[in-house]
């Protein structure tokens, strides 16, 4: 007979999952942390070895002819681009009698609107006094070539209002002239063309008038606009306190340093696809977490904690072996010291019922360098695995690190346990993982999780289908029941919805401020 399981739809995944990134991020706070103290001492060395060079600073009230109260500041703006020119530049030059280029110049200060009509000029110079003296150079330069353009403007204006005005008073010589040459008639015609030359001559006369009015009111606005231009802030140094300098500056630094490192921390944690969540691993992994324990030595007010979780683990761990009769492996990615303390612990703990054998399999010398106690088991190579003694409990130690042959996985142990390190393989990665090993027909009882996320709070358990990978579940039970195919397969139906009822619990990472669970 078949059966078949059925398990709820999952949702769909989102395209970028900002948790597992904000825990990414979190989890290198050594990059941006670096990069962002790194950024504060630049910041301030910068301040040290190159300070400020000496400036000065004046203000100028610049009056316009055009001023309105709703301009927007075009008429400064354009004030500070004809402050920044050659002319200003050269005249300035010329009164301080240097021999630097204008083009030069032009680089040693610059010009701010701070209102419509006030503008700040900075200037920098070989010391405050000629910071001071270039500064009083340009301002007196540029309301000079201010006052000249306006005077300029004004006269343009009223020499065209006099010359209307002069062709205006031809106009009214000849309108004159032949209202005199006219003789008094009593024709109607005449005397229609009599009164249209002398409303004609009325009206050239009241125009007469009024450019002479405008061009006196455009000769007379201008000495008014002249005397309101004016420096209003004499020339002065500007004070540099280094302190500041150097705090500002440091300030600087460290924000420009943690947004960078921010952004790199990012950016690697979306390129390298690296689980970091207990939702992640075990879904990557086909497995459910078990148990979580911290990889750095914790402080002292928690090394209580720590060891109560070891002992915790080592105590479930050895349940779970001693209730098959097949070789256990512990198999590590990423921290092959803790998955070696981990054997040592466990192999103690199953050596009070018989003999215990650890075969190491890690690629360095791990288990050789732990500190070994009087009556630790005994530690063979993976070489020396097949002359174990089958009354003594073999108990493997491997690694499922990118290298590994996957072949050799077997003489380890027939189940297995992985011992990940949070963040350390990338998703492709624990894919690979879970398919050789369903492959090579080796279960996997659970996952521990080294160095988890002190917040996450994501569940490490797989709530729907087989807690083993998928692949091999079904062939590796018709061995272990020793019936035929379909009470097999039976089992295998059984066995999965028992699994989703009771899944395994994970206990809590012993580093936290939570209660282990």
């Amino acid at each position: 007979m078949t059966t078949s399981t059925t398990s709820e739809p999952s949702a769909a995944a989102p395209l970028l999952d900002l948790q597992a990134l904000v825990v990414a991020v979190r989890r290198r706070r050594r990059l941006w942390g670096s990069l962002a103290l790194l950024g504060l001492l630049a910041g301030a060395a910068l301040a040290l070895l190159l300070p400020p060079p000496p400036s000065a600073v004046t203000k100028v009230l610049v009056a316009h002819q055009e001023d309105q109260p709703n301009d927007t500041g075009t008429l400064i703006r354009t004030d500070v681009e004809v402050l920044q020119t050659t002319r200003i530049a050269g005249a300035a030059l010329k009164s301080l009698e240097s021999s630097e280029e204008p083009e030069d110049f032009m680089r040693d200060y610059r010009g701010t609107g701070v209102t419509n009509n006030l503008l700040r000029i900075d200037v920098t110079g070989d010391s405050d006094a000629d910071a001071v003296a270039r500064a009083g150079a340009l301002a007196d330069a540029f309301v000079a070539d201010h006052v000249r353009r306006m005077r300029e403007a004004a006269e343009a204006e009223a020499k065209a209002l006099l010359e209307q005005r002069d062709r205006m008073r031809d106009e009214l010589a000849e309108v004159n002239e032949a209202i005199g040459d006219r003789s008094p008639e009593s024709d109607p015609q005449a005397s229609a063309d009599m009164e249209s030359l002398f409303a004609r001559r009325a009206e050239l006369t009241s125009r007469i008038a009024d450019f002479n009015q405008r061009a006196e009111e455009a000769r007379v606005g201008t000495p008014q606009l002249i005397a309101r231009t004016q420096i209003v802030d004499a020339p002065h140094a500007v004070r540099h306190s280094l302190p500041r300098t150097a705090a500002t500056h440091a300030v600087i630094g460290l924000v420009l340093g943690l947004a960078l490192g921010l952004a790199l921390a990012a950016v690697g944690a979306v390129v390298a696809d690296r689980p970091v969540l207990r939702r992640e691993i075990a879904a990557n992994l086909g497995a459910s977490v078990i148990a979580e324990l911290p990889r750095r030595s914790p402080g002292r007010w928690r090394r209580r904690r720590t060891r109560t979780a070891h002992e915790r683990l080592t105590a479930m761990l050895a349940r779970t072996v001693r209730g098959t009769g097949e070789p256990v492996s512990l198999l590590e990615l990423g921290c092959a010291r803790s998955t070696s303390v981990i054997a040592l612990d466990l192999a103690r703990a199953l050596a009070a019922q018989g003999p215990v054998v650890i075969v190491d399999g890690l690629p360095g010398p791990h288990l050789a360098g732990l500190r070994r106690q009087p009556g630790d088991p005994a530690v063979v190579s993976g070489e020396d695995a097949p002359a174990v003694s089958p009354q003594e409990r073999r108990l493997g130690v491997g690694s499922v690190a990118p290298g590994t042959a996957w072949t050799d996985l077997q003489y380890l142990g027939t189940r297995t346990v992985l011992v990940v390190r949070a963040g350390h393989g990338s998703a492709a990665w624990l894919h690979t993982v879970a398919r050789q090993l369903a492959d090579q027909h080796i279960p996997v009882i659970g996952v521990v999780l080294i160095d988890p996320d002190p917040r996450d709070r994501t569940d490490g358990t797989l709530w729907a289908g087989p807690h083993t990978a998928l692949r091999g579940h079904r062939e590796w039970m018709p061995r272990q029941k020793g019936g035929g195919a379909s009470h097999a397969v039976e089992a295998v139906g059984a066995d999965q919805r028992h699994t989703e009822r009771l899944p395994v619990r994970a206990a809590r990472v012993p580093d936290s401020d939570q209660e282990a669970r």
